[in-house]
């Protein structure tokens, strides 16, 4: 098994210019994004005063891709975890969290496995639209985190994506359609 890299160590300056200490260069929220979504953990502090700002980096991503429209989180989660801080169930969540999440990535590893260890499954009709499907519905269900996912290229844009998907589930449809017949 491979070693696990350390977390990144990145470094908030008074100007709140934020520097990677690996690449001895200034980096973006959206960088810190890529190198989170490429699998790579981060730990963001402050240089002055030493603290450790990674949870509000971290929360101030997601709060970014919210506003731009790339929802994860239905409104009912977001409700929820607001009156999680009111309640006395604050301390459960975050280990609901962890755990429902950590469960979400071994059930997808699983299912990934038993995909490419069966021959016969890339020989069914439609198989590889249902494996696109897939794969962007994991991508919409992480926000696109981390490689371990199987996210699609990194180089293809959402809509591109998208009609890709709309393209392969027609393509499906059809086939189903002379398979009825």
């Amino acid at each position: 098994m491979a070693e696990k890299l350390k977390p990144l160590l990145i470094k908030r300056y008074a100007s709140r210019r934020l520097y990677n200490t690996e690449t001895s260069d200034y980096v973006t929220l959206e960088d810190i994004s890529g190198f989170i979504r490429e699998g790579r953990d981060v730990q963001i502090v402050d240089l002055k005063s030493g603290d450790d700002l990674t949870r509000q980096y971290l929360l101030q991503i997601v709060a970014e891709h919210e506003s731009r429209g790339e929802s994860v989180l239905p409104i009912n989660v977001l409700t929820d975890l607001v009156r999680s801080y009111t309640t006395t169930a604050t301390s459960a969540v975050p280990q609901f969290l962890a755990a429902s999440f950590e469960a979400f990535r071994e059930s997808h590893n699983k299912w990934a496995e038993s995909v490419s260890s069966n021959p016969m499954m890339p020989k069914i009709p439609g198989f590889e639209a249902m494996q696109a499907q897939q794969e962007a519905f994991l991508k919409a269900m992480t926000g696109g985190m981390g490689n371990q996912w199987s996210a699609p290229d990194a180089d293809t844009g959402e809509e591109e994506d998208l009609d890709a998907i709309k393209k392969q589930l027609a393509e499906l449809q059809s086939k189903l359609s002379k398979i009825e017949k």
